[in-house]
């Protein structure tokens, strides 16, 4: 078997890497600025700047790169999250707060990202089902930190903890919606506290509930 080839000490995997990531920013670029009708193969390349072969050597339809662009941005939520709830472990509302100012800050901080999960979140059932799945799987992540910080049972033994993970992550997803679109009239920092406010007061009923 022949050695992979490089170039500029640049392997040939690392440079389908880059070509990828090129071609996820230049999906992001113009779904986040002009729509989903102007992502074509064409504008594609071309806001990437690469040859369109290089694009069906990664996708082999515009789904494919919704979908990638899409797990992209959950991915980068899941890991600004995780990281920002390790760095306040010990008080409550600050570990709460924390995970929630992460997630909305990948989204808010760079606008495009929000308008880009929102549109791809409806285009397709494919895609309706992928957001499903993704909901779920940070449903599951929000029991799982809270167990942890809580000192709970496991989730799989108290079906209030998924109920209430369930329904933090939904209720989130529908507030920051509709302050995205401008339904909501506060500042991002006092849609941040009023969150924290929900998630604490769930958070805290499993641990002292009421008689």
């Amino acid at each position: 078997m022949t050695g992979q080839r490089t170039y500029g000490g640049v392997s040939a995997d690392e440079r389908r890497a880059q070509r990828r990531a090129a071609l996820l920013s230049a999906a992001l670029e113009i779904i986040g600025t002009q729509g989903l009708e102007k992502l074509t193969v064409a504008g594609l390349c071309a806001e990437a700047g690469l040859n369109e072969r290089y694009y069906y050597e990664q996708f082999d339809s515009r789904d494919a790169v919704l979908t990638a662009l899409f797990d992209e941005i959950a991915t980068e939520l899941a890991a600004a999250v995780t990281r920002d709830v390790s760095q306040t472990r010990g008080d409550t509302r600050a570990t709460a707060r924390a995970a929630i100012a992460a997630g909305i800050g990948v989204l808010t901080d760079d606008p495009r990202k929000a308008r880009v999960a929102l549109i791809i979140s409806a285009a397709t059932p494919q895609l309706r089902a992928r957001t499903a799945a993704t909901n779920t799987a940070f449903a599951a992540l929000v029991a799982t930190q809270g167990v942890d910080f809580f000192g709970l049972g496991a989730a799989e033994a108290n079906p209030a903890i998924s109920f209430r993970a369930t329904y933090l992550v939904g209720g989130l997803v529908q507030a920051l919606t509709s302050w995205l679109h401008g339904d909501l009239p506060m500042t991002r920092d006092e849609l941040v506290e009023h969150i924290t406010d929900v998630f604490v007061l769930l958070g805290e009923d499993l641990v002292h509930p009421r008689d």
